[in-house]
């Protein structure tokens, strides 16, 4: 059966407007200075937990204890 045109310019309309949104939606998730926002805060996050922390924190104290010995001696 044919469908009447209101019927079908409604459908467009709305098919239009679940378009719009989606190409928001997209614009925004793939707007480079939240990605790099993102990336920065995952970063930060692994740096902050306790498994990456510490032994860096090792790290640094070694290389500065080695540097004073060096400098020392």
């Amino acid at each position: 059966m044919a469908r009447d045109t209101d019927s079908i310019e409604r459908d467009i309309a709305r098919a239009r407007e679940e378009l719009a949104a989606t190409l928001d939606n997209l614009a925004v998730r793939a707007n480079p200075q939240r990605l790099a926002d993102d990336a920065k805060n995952g970063l930060l996050a692994t740096l902050n937990s306790p498994a990456v922390k510490f032994p860096l924190i090792g790290v640094g104290v070694l290389a500065l204890a080695l540097t004073v010995k060096k400098l020392v001696s």
